[in-house]
């Protein structure tokens, strides 16, 4: 499945390479990667886990 994520350089929600998982520094979770268009880097949070 791919990763979506909005690309501000290009103004769209974009397709995602080399998306990588991370947890940011509020334990919340995220997935990196690169837009496939322009190659602006691109974040989405993710839902936290529930407990």
């Amino acid at each position: 499945m791919a990763e979506i994520a909005y690309c501000v350089k290009c103004h769209e929600k974009r397709e995602m390479k080399n998306a990588q998982p991370f947890t940011m520094k509020n334990g919340k979770p995220a997935m990196q990667g690169q837009c496939v268009e322009c190659g602006t880097k691109l974040t989405r949070i993710l839902p936290s886990a529930k407990k």
